[in-house]
């Protein structure tokens, strides 16, 4: 379980039974009441930003997800990479690469 404390950008989370990525993040310490953090998630499969606000003490589940090196091939629309391990070849949307497109 991770604490409010860990949260930076890229930190994948589950919320509601959905994985989401961490796009951007402030931690605030009010001059009265409790410190909290306010941030901006992507959903990972939908891929809508949604503004979230979380306590400092709430805890946040890890999202389940798996992390592959792959190797960018071309683009034609979409972006197509191949698995270094396996040879197997995937396409995604542009949207679903978001600003790392640039890399």
């Amino acid at each position: 379980m991770y604490e409010t404390s860990d949260i930076r950008k890229g930190l994948r989370v589950e919320l509601d039974g959905d994985p989401f990525v961490v796009v951007d993040f402030q931690f605030v310490k009010p001059g009265k009441g409790t410190a909290f953090t306010r941030t901006k998630i992507r959903n990972m499969i939908n891929g809508a930003v949604i503004d979230r606000t979380f306590k400092s003490n709430e805890k946040l589940k890890p999202a389940d997800t798996e992390d592959r090196e792959m190797q960018f091939l071309y683009r034609d629309g979409e972006f197509n990479f191949m698995d270094n391990s396996n040879y197997e070849q995937i396409s995604l949307e542009s949207s679903v690469v978001g600003d790392a497109s640039n890399y």
